[in-house]
């Protein structure tokens, strides 16, 4: 009982909070701490489709997010049982504006508890680097960080990614990213989940809750045979933030 109420308040929390999330993303993920086995490859098929998005560039040049589609194939290894490297090569996009375009890539590294998805209490933190093309990000390079804290409840799930972005100008103007489930756990192939993904601007001068935006996610998780599966919507709950973003990831072990 306790347990559940836990969760539900954790669920509660998630939906009121004010916050930021970004029009444009190759990548819609809480992460769970869980690696791919030493000396094993993972691939992760990112997609996301907005049809109803807002229509203007967030920059010159820039895609835009109304009805543009992104993904990006991830490509994990896993090192040890507490390390595993990453690589999203290749990043697209289309939309109405500037059509099919390469967007960049990114490298990874994820370090996290051994054994996450068997443990109760889990952590970890993945560090990424990105090299982007003009029409994706104003910067050249930036960069995330992204601690990893979780709860497996049994059948509940929760699950908190305190994601900070850097942009190379200075730690003052990290920007404060969080994302946050809550997942309800069927049994070992079906799970059905709340996401939230947020944006509250710089460290230094957090915006306030007229400038915060957020999106919150529907989500399932389906584990088949041969691959898994990750469905979302996500609705956004203020005018700063895509009205309907649809996101599908395929995740398939490679040996």
């Amino acid at each position: 009982m306790q347990t559940k109420l836990l969760a539900l308040a954790a669920v509660v929390c998630v939906c009121a909070l004010p916050t930021r999330a970004r029009a444009q993303t190759d990548e819609i993920q809480v992460y769970d701490g869980e690696l791919t086995p030493p000396h094993k490859f993972n691939l992760t098929w990112h997609n996301n489709y907005t049809p109803s998005g807002i229509p203007t560039q967030p920059f010159p040049g820039a895609n835009v997010a109304d009805k543009s589609f992104n993904g990006v194939t991830e490509w994990a290894y896993g090192v040890t049982p507490w390390f595993e490297a990453g690589l999203y090569l290749p990043l697209y996009s289309r939309d109405k504006i500037n059509g099919g375009t390469y967007d960049g890539f990114k490298l990874r590294a994820l370090f996290a508890v051994p054994h996450a998805e068997d443990r109760r209490f889990f952590y970890g933190a993945n560090f990424e680097f990105s090299i982007n093309q003009k029409n994706w990000d104003e910067n050249r390079f930036s960069s995330e960080i992204r601690p990893i804290i979780g709860w497996h409840l049994k059948p509940w799930d929760i699950i908190i990614n305190p994601i900070l972005d850097t942009e190379y100008d200075g730690l003052k103007n990290l920007d404060f990213a969080p994302a946050t489930r809550i997942a309800y756990n069927f049994n070992d192939k079906w799970a059905l989940a709340a996401e939230e993904y947020g944006d509250y601007g710089p460290l230094h001068d957090l915006a306030g809750p007229s400038d915060q935006a957020h999106i919150l996610y529907g989500v399932v998780n389906h584990t088949m045979k041969l691959f898994e599966i990750e469905a979302g919507i996500g609705f956004g709950l203020t005018s700063t933030t895509d009205k309907v973003t649809i996101k599908l990831l395929v995740i398939k072990d490679l040996n």
